[in-house]
């Protein structure tokens, strides 16, 4: 059998295992210390002793990347799509982490040069990503408790609001066609390894900060967005990973990486978001999950917008529409009746000084005064 053959069922094979250990599995919180221990020393094992004949078609990029990037990207693209807010928080906590693996994997990838020592790098890789959300250990959730909750957030609140000034003054200055053209000037002349560590800092480091804060907060908005952003750009940074051997040395293939990047990141653009809902979920085939979620938070934000006695009528009115099955189910028969239902509201009685009030009284002062 081909080599490469036998090395994509491996990945696979292994990708189904952890799929399944997932899905069938209940987590624990990772609270368990004995777990820890004997998954990191079946681990330590099964990287050291594993033969190399099978070692080498296990504890491959193509394993690493489906497990610790394919995989995620699934499961946050449905935790963004289900209603329920706490796998957004889950999978965030992932990322968080990914993150900073990410980066790590560009340095060590540019270190390592022998084949034995990269088996043993991938192998460990792969077992780490999996120990962030095996639901045995959910190393992402203890992390996150015991070190990222109490130490990291509240130092990083403070450098998050220090970065999107900086952020701001680079678009600013970025706006400016000569200050564009000169930093794309240098960085034509980085060298291939070092633009590759740029281009993933650029795609990492601000993400990681923010979803670190974003977590600490009670508000789901914000993990919501950063999830979707991880989500696309775990698929922008396989696509990288897997192009760059042949693409890379072309001039500009890490330019258009990093302004891909921005592009996704940003508020102003919300690429993310756009790609997605046109791309990601398509594919994931949750856009019914999508639409129901988009559904709950319309409601929810109805709610907080608008007084009960409103949303009430709103509310009535939207499922009138949806209903379809009777003539009130037209948009204009229903304008007319949120309109009639806004003339029924009691506005406060607002007294106008000095002007004339309904019925002819005045309000104006009864004394005289003379100004000299």
């Amino acid at each position: 059998m081909n080599e490469a053959v036998l090395s994509l069922c491996c990945s696979l094979g292994v990708l189904m295992v952890v799929s399944l250990g997932y899905s069938c599995i209940k987590p624990n919180g990772g609270q368990c210390i004995k777990i820890h221990l004997v998954y990191f020393a079946s681990a330590i094992c099964l990287v050291a002793f594993l033969p190399t004949n099978i070692a080498k078609y296990v504890f491959t990029e193509l394993t690493v990347s489906l497990v610790g990037a394919m995989y995620p990207v699934y499961r946050a693209t449905r935790a963004v799509c289900t209603p329920d807010d706490d796998d957004d928080k889950e999978w965030l906590q992932y990322w968080m982490l990914g993150g900073v693996l990410f980066m790590i994997t560009t340095w060590v990838d540019d270190v390592i040069k022998q084949n034995s020592v990269d088996t043993i790098w991938l192998g460990s890789l792969l077992f780490i990503f999996y120990w962030l959300y095996f639901p045995l250990t959910c190393g992402a959730l203890v992390v996150y408790e015991k070190v990222t909750a109490p130490y990291l957030g509240p130092k990083l609140k403070p450098l998050q609001r220090q970065m999107n000034n900086f952020i701001i003054y680079l678009q600013q200055m970025l706006s400016n066609a000569f200050h564009l053209y000169l930093v794309w000037i240098i960085f034509m002349f980085l060298p291939a390894g070092l633009k590759r560590i740029v281009a993933i800092a650029i795609g990492t480091v601000y993400p990681t900060i923010c979803s670190i804060t974003a977590v600490a907060t009670e508000e789901i908005e914000d993990d919501t967005y950063w999830l979707t952003y991880w989500s696309v750009y775990g698929c922008l940074f396989l696509i990288m990973d897997v192009s760059e051997d042949f693409l890379g040395r072309i001039p500009g293939f890490y330019t258009l990486i990093i302004f891909t990047t921005i592009y996704l990141m940003l508020p102003m653009f919300r690429g993310a978001d756009k790609i997605f809902r046109k791309v990601l979920v398509p594919l994931a085939g949750l856009h019914e999950l999508l639409v129901l979620r988009d559904a709950i938070t319309i409601k929810k934000q109805m709610l907080k917008d608008l007084d009960p006695e409103r949303a009430a009528v709103v509310q009535k009115s939207i499922a009138k529409f949806f209903d379809g099955s009777t003539s009130d189910s037209d948009p204009s028969v229903l304008k007319e009746e949120l309109m009639q239902g806004w003339g029924k509201i009691k506005l406060p009685n607002f007294k106008i000084p000095f002007g004339k009030a309904e019925g002819g009284s005045s309000d104006e002062p009864t004394e005289k005064t003379n100004l000299v």
